[in-house]
């Protein structure tokens, strides 16, 4: 019997929408026939016109999730237009190129990594669930869900990039925490964690382009191979939906071939070029 994910019709609210992987879940959601509410963070009208490119049943609006009014006025859109939020992905954050030490980190960019990636997950967490004290549809068979894209940063930490990993570290704290309020709003709701590791995002790429980088972070996966995108959405379609996972909260699933905080592979088990081969095949 073929598996339903139960998402059809569900309205969600997606973070982010107008980056790599943000585009990828909004891609995947509409697949299944939900109502979207996609939120970018400067690049708007592009994400409103592939929005309506694509002909999802959708509407957008942007904002700095830094300012909590954000991530209300998002949760005010879906409500507005589509009468409420189902499913919230935190998905919003902000990964810098340059590697610099804590002990060089000036004060401003220590403030702005912890804004965005902690602080505007936190605030898109509030707004959707005090937009949920506000409904009067819950429904046994949905329950709401809020997932949020961690990193793999926050669990084995990344030289350069301190603030990045405690702002994603953080986000286990809002996990087993949220899990035990939500259910005060929603019983059936449920609140989860998706952490992606290396991913081939525009974010990104420009550091995997690097020499050496590429095997450089397969040397701790044992899947030789990065991950898309579309295998991102995917974890998160499925923590989402209600028939799939809805015995599910409080869980952090990492989605990075197997990282582990060792490394698996010496010089010259790894072919960077035979890896951009296959992803450009996929």
């Amino acid at each position: 019997m073929a598996l339903e994910t139960g998402l059809q019709g569900l309205r969600v609210l997606i973070t982010g929408a107008s980056g790599g992987i943000g585009g990828a879940m909004a891609a995947a959601f509409a697949a299944e026939g939900c109502e979207l509410i996609l939120h970018a963070g400067t690049r708007e009208q592009p994400l409103r016109e592939r929005a309506e490119a694509e002909s999802w049943t959708a509407c957008v609006g942007s904002g700095d999730l830094r300012d909590p009014t954000t991530a209300d006025a998002m949760i005010d859109l879906g409500i507005e237009r589509f009468g409420g939020v189902d499913v919230c992905i935190a998905n919003a954050g902000e990964w810098p190129e340059a590697e610099v030490p804590l002990a060089e980190l000036d004060d401003d960019r220590i403030r702005e990594v912890l804004e965005v990636n902690l602080l505007g997950t936190m605030w898109t967490a509030r707004a959707f669930l005090a937009g949920l004290s506000r409904r009067s549809d819950v429904r046994p068979e949905v329950g709401a869900s809020l997932c949020m894209t961690g990193s793999t940063a926050g669990r084995f930490g990344e030289a350069g990039h301190c603030t990045y990993a405690v702002a994603k570290a953080g986000m286990y704290g809002l996990l087993r925490t949220l899990k035990n309020e939500i259910v005060a709003l929603d019983p059936y709701g449920r609140v989860n964690l998706v952490e992606p590791g290396w991913t081939v995002t525009p974010m990104a790429r420009a550091a995997l382009d690097r020499p050496g980088s590429i095997e450089g972070v397969l040397r701790t996966m044992p899947l030789r191979q990065l991950a898309r995108p579309e295998d991102i959405a995917r974890a998160v379609l499925v923590l989402s939906s209600p028939h799939l996972s809805r015995h599910v909260s409080g869980e952090a699933l990492t989605v990075a071939g197997g990282m582990e905080g060792r490394v698996q592979w010496g010089p010259g088990d790894i072919d960077a070029e035979a890896v951009k081969r296959r992803l450009s095949r996929d």
